[in-house]
């Protein structure tokens, strides 16, 4: 698989994701149909391990798939986006546990909801898990789930942060998915009763952080050296990258056929349109070659076998939480400049406004948060939050 056909691939099936959006939201969830169309496609195979199928490209590659996604379905994208990155999640865990997971079905899929919501106890050979964990994107299609949680320290010892990775039938799905953004991820709660885990279906924030990576001792492709925060928190701001470009085609192609109905002048001859227009483009721009830059710089580092500093691995966090909000400010200024029309449920813009707006909110894409993380770093602090 080549970065070129990969993204053939993606391009072939935007106008049926584009014209299955407003669906989707009623549904509030992947469409079968445009499920199958990913799964047939190889879509989610982006960042997965060859030994299980996948194709182990760049992410940079996968990430330009995903903002293309996001530009026709911002919901769709965000499914691709955290789909895709959990193949890689998987490809850098345990190899029994990849083998789990795909050793019958390299096309199995699996959700995800890291938040540490849940119980979770150290018993032999493992932990027992329970509670309810929400937000769990995709989770519809998917046959296994991977939870965060922290277990509960010893005497002396600091709290134990990891994630749990669980089959479908330890786990049931409750359908509290109604909401005004990414209403079409079917983000929904997961509840689970008292699960054993086995050890070698964890791994911790720690060695994540550390880039001790397990799955490296089999998948030894260097996008298996990156650091876990980066690669995950990428697959949440792609789709912000997206919708916003896509807000911005609807945007130009709307401006294009209004005119003002008290001179009869066209709009895209309004300075203020103009300006509106011109902001938000270069808001995109710089989110999404920053996005691509820093991928590269990683890559080069992992095939060279150099260590990614931590102080760039701190700024590329503080990138993520910018282009979160420049994504942001462009969708707000195009929605407030394109007129009434933009309120009405069969316009892409509004679409857009509600999907990046609920794309910010995630924890994950809290611009306050990844300053701390830089500015902590850049006068030599030590961090405090690992996720990066």
């Amino acid at each position: 698989m080549t970065p070129e056909t990969y993204l053939e691939r993606v391009r072939d099936l935007l106008p049926a994701v584009r014209e299955r959006a407003a669906d989707a939201e009623k549904l509030r969830r992947l469409p079968e149909e445009t499920f199958a169309d990913f799964q047939q496609a190889g879509l989610f195979r982006a960042l997965q391990p060859k030994r299980y199928g996948g194709y182990e490209l760049d992410p940079g590659v996968f990430y330009r798939a995903v903002c293309e996604v996001a530009a026709a379905c911002g919901s769709t994208g965000w499914v691709l986006g955290v789909l895709g990155v959990h193949n890689w999640h998987l490809g850098i865990m345990d190899p029994r546990a990849q083998q789990d997971v795909w050793g019958e079905d390299d096309s199995v899929q699996l959700s995800t909801s890291l938040a540490p919501t849940g119980t979770v106890e150290r018993v032999p050979g493992g932990y027992r898990v329970s509670g309810r964990w929400s937000f769990s994107s995709g989770c519809d299609h998917c046959q296994w789930v991977v939870l965060g949680g922290v277990v509960p320290p010893s005497a002396g010892e600091a709290p134990d942060a990891r994630v749990f990775l669980l089959p479908r039938h330890d786990y049931r799905i409750d359908d509290n998915w109604h909401v005004m953004g990414l209403a079409a991820t079917g983000s929904k709660d997961i509840v689970v009763t008292d699960a054993f885990v086995p050890d070698y279906r964890t791994h911790s924030y720690r060695d994540a952080f550390a880039l001790n990576h397990p799955g490296c001792a089999v998948n030894t492709a260097p996008l298996y050296r990156l650091p876990f925060g980066l690669v995950f928190t990428y697959g949440i701001v792609s789709p912000a990258i997206g919708a916003a470009q896509g807000a911005l085609a609807a945007f130009r192609e709307q401006a294009l056929r209004r005119v003002n109905v008290r001179d009869g002048s066209r709009t895209v001859e309004d300075p203020f349109i103009q300006f509106r227009l011109a902001e938000a483009a270069a808001e995109i721009d710089a989110a999404r070659e920053r996005m691509l830059t820093i991928f590269a710089e990683m890559m080069r580092c992992a095939r060279a076998g150099e260590e990614i500093p931590l102080a760039a691995r701190a700024r590329y966090r503080w990138d993520s939480g910018k282009a979160i909000a420049r994504s942001v400010r462009a969708v707000d200024l195009l929605f407030e400049a394109a007129g009434g029309h933009a309120l009405f449920l069969d316009n892409p813009i509004q679409r857009a406004w509600r999907d990046v707006h609920a794309m910010r909110a995630h924890a994950g894409n809290n611009p306050e948060r990844a300053s701390f993380i830089f500015g902590r770093s850049e006068f030599g602090l030590p961090p405090q939050d690992i996720r990066f």
